[in-house]
């Protein structure tokens, strides 16, 4: 039998049955939106921020924007008005809805299929949040139908109140201001919790087209806007018709701030905290550019104002000579000041960090911390005079001092640090063994590549001015481990500390007598009874100096350097050319000890004047300078020198006596001087 064909007998059957099935489509289809949402988890509300830098006083020293300008602030720290003339403006239902305000997109969508195009918008804040993190803004189903995935898990993961905090900092208001603070910044040059509701109006009308309704770019077209607004929320019960009047009628004040980016402050300290920072959370320096971190440092504003002001005003502008200073606090290793060169718009290269440089007689504070740890004592006495060393391979090494200048005598360890005599540097080197200062210098930190051979005694290595400072200050805080850094604590973007260096003390790893010792040693460059065959070689800047400080100058042909503390600030300068051109100039050679005596007097003023603190175990004895024994009252010059228990010189000097009987005293001298010659003395007397 054939059957019939079923035909509905009413067009409405028909109709009825379509509705029906686009409607379990439409059911079907949102299920399985949410379920596939619920499977995906929250999406990460993150996008670029602009990182700030804070000093060491909590003052804002700089930040980084990377490409464009943002900023985070909590929900709370946003004008009230701002908040209702968003609302008012872009989503009224924002509250009541759960991503999508439907009769507004039933309306949207009508008008989009009468005109067969995507023109019209019903995009609810949730809606163009997930736009401005994760798409274009292409008008295209594709891109619609990512939107509305990332829309219900954004509504489905987070709180109303944390998905317009997100979408009021990354909105664009043009001029490369993303969210409400910068663009509270750029416009009004005042932070979004101080804005007026003026203010707010005109900022919220600016993001549905920030070139259109930009009040930089046309004002008539932003304050139309604007009065929309305005009228919107005295309409809705928002604001009062007074405040409407008021509002509408205000005269703004634009500030247009940051076209132009301003200099930053120490920009040298600046680039070495991104790079410490990205090494800390183990990441790209992009990432911490624009990752809303708050990066608490090291930097005294105060200090580093300073140093650069010093090294201006001492170097000649005419030159071309490079420099790289670091000051440190030498119980932490915090690094207060830093300069990288002389201009950072020319040279961003940071000399102060990255250059190696040969630091010369400055490498002898290592070499005497090793010395006096292997039986030297500030009174050994070596002969200073032209010296051949024939060295294991045969070749012959002759070191020289500054201007072929030499006792022809026997000089203590006291004075040869003071004049820095290299011949006496190099014999202890030979002495010790070549690999004891490579070995010892490490200890300090010293991590470039050091030769084990006699001339590293004078500083022939490659070495870093901040490797130098945080050597020194392991001197100055008796011995404690310190490692030179910029940063003390990273704070995520949602206030979470993720970094903080903790405050204690580093591993004993120098002797504590033996640092007092040295440090003791390192003064006597400022001191004029060390004067011998050529001055104590601190002596043009000694006095400027006000109160103690121990530090060591070292000189290359190419290389001019100065480091010294106090028990408060370690500071280091190196000053020379980037090609390595020779400094012939006498006020080249200059230029580190004065940027560091000025500086130091400078950045000492408001500080206690404080002595170094002399440890159990040492003790302090008159000395005559010339004979390394102890002062009578006839020398005719004396100084306390500092000696570890069980190691000071228990003959007093001959060597000054009464005019009558010179000539008995001077046999009796030679005598003496013969019978108690030091086994260093001896031994190098039979060597050389």
């Amino acid at each position: 039998m054939k059957m019939k064909k079923f035909i509905p007998e009413n067009k409405w059957y028909l109709l009825l049955y379509s509705f029906g099935g686009l409607f379990m489509l439409g059911l079907t289809m949102l299920v399985a939106v949410y379920f596939i949402s619920f499977l995906l988890g929250p999406p990460k509300l993150m996008t670029d921020q602009n990182t700030i830098y804070y000093g060491i006083h909590g003052d804002v020293i700089g930040e980084e924007s990377g490409v464009e300008n943002r900023y985070w602030v909590n929900l709370e720290d946003i004008s009230p008005h701002v908040i209702r003339a968003t609302l008012a403006i872009e989503d009224q239902h924002f509250y009541e809805h759960n991503g999508f305000d439907l009769k507004r997109i039933a309306g949207a969508a009508l008008a989009d299929l009468k005109s067969m195009s995507l023109q019209e918008g019903a995009s609810t804040l949730t809606q163009q949040y997930a736009r401005n993190l994760y798409l274009s803004h292409e008008k295209s189903w594709t891109r619609k139908i990512k939107e509305a995935f990332y829309t219900v898990r954004i509504e489905m993961y987070y709180s109303k109140n944390e998905i317009l905090e997100g979408y009021l900092n990354t909105i664009y208001f043009g001029h490369g201001a993303y969210g409400i603070e910068a663009a509270s910044r750029f416009f009004f040059d005042k932070s979004a919790s101080e804005l007026s509701l003026a203010e707010a109006s005109m900022l919220a009308a600016i993001p549905k087209g920030p070139s259109y309704y930009s009040p930089l770019n046309n004002r008539k077209n932003a304050e139309r806007r604007q009065k929309q607004i305005l009228l919107t929320m005295w309409k809705n019960d928002v604001i009062s018709e007074q405040q409407y009047y008021l509002a509408s009628h205000e005269t703004l004040a634009y500030a247009g701030k940051n076209e132009e980016k301003q200099p930053a402050a120490a920009p040298y300290f600046q680039d070495t905290v991104l790079l410490e920072a990205a090494n800390i959370l183990d990441t790209d320096t992009e990432s911490i550019r624009s990752g809303g971190y708050k990066i608490f440092t090291t930097l005294d504003k105060s200090l580093q104002k300073k140093l650069e002001k010093n090294a201006a005003s001492v170097i000649n502008d005419a030159s071309d000579i490079q420099l790289g200073a670091v000051a440190m606090a030498p119980d932490t290793g915090g690094i207060r000041a830093l300069v990288g060169g002389r201009n950072y718009r020319e040279s961003q290269f940071n000399r102060a960090v990255r250059a190696k440089r040969m630091p010369g007689s400055t490498f002898k504070a290592f070499l005497y911390y090793a010395a006096l740890r292997n039986g030297y004592t500030p009174s050994t006495m070596l002969e200073s005079k032209p010296t051949a060393f024939e060295l294991e391979d045969g070749k012959v090494y002759q070191p020289s001092n500054f201007n072929g200048y030499y006792a022809n005598r026997p000089i203590s360890l006291a004075q040869a640090l003071a004049l820095s005599d290299n011949v006496y540097a190099v014999k202890t080197n030979i002495y010790l063994g070549a690999q004891k200062l490579v070995d010892t210098a490490k200890k300090f930190g010293i991590d470039s590549k050091l030769p084990a051979v006699p001339s590293l005694a004078l500083g022939t290595a490659s070495v870093t001015v901040e490797d130098m400072v945080a050597g020194y200050g392991m001197i100055a805080n008796g011995g404690h481990q310190i490692d030179g850094h910029t940063i003390t604590k990273i704070v995520n973007r949602r206030g979470k500390v993720i970094f903080e260096r903790k405050e204690e003390t580093g591993e004993q790893i120098l002797d504590k007598q033996t640092t007092f010792v040295l440090t003791q040693l390192l003064t006597g460059i400022f001191d004029r009874t060390l004067d011998g065959y050529m001055s104590v070689t601190g002596s043009t800047v000694a006095d400027e100096l006000d109160r103690i400080y121990a530090a060591k100058s070292g000189t290359t042909n190419t290389d001019s350097w100065m480091i010294g503390y106090s028990p408060q600030l370690v500071m280091g300068v190196w000053t020379g050319y980037d090609n390595n051109n020779p400094l012939v100039k006498t006020e080249e050679v200059a230029y580190a000890k004065n940027i560091w005596a000025d500086f130091m007097k400078a950045a000492h003023e408001d500080m206690p004047a404080k002595r170094f603190t002399v440890p159990d175990g040492v003790v302090g004895v008159s000395i005559d300078p010339v004979t390394g024994k102890r002062a009578t009252p006839y020398c005719e010059k004396s100084r306390v020198m500092y000696y570890e228990k069980g190691t000071a010189p228990e003959v007093h000097c001959t060597k000054h006596m009464p005019e009558d009987g010179e000539d008995v005293k001077q046999d009796s001298d030679r005598e003496s001087h013969d019978k108690e010659k030091g086994i260093f003395e001896k031994l190098f007397d039979m060597l050389f």
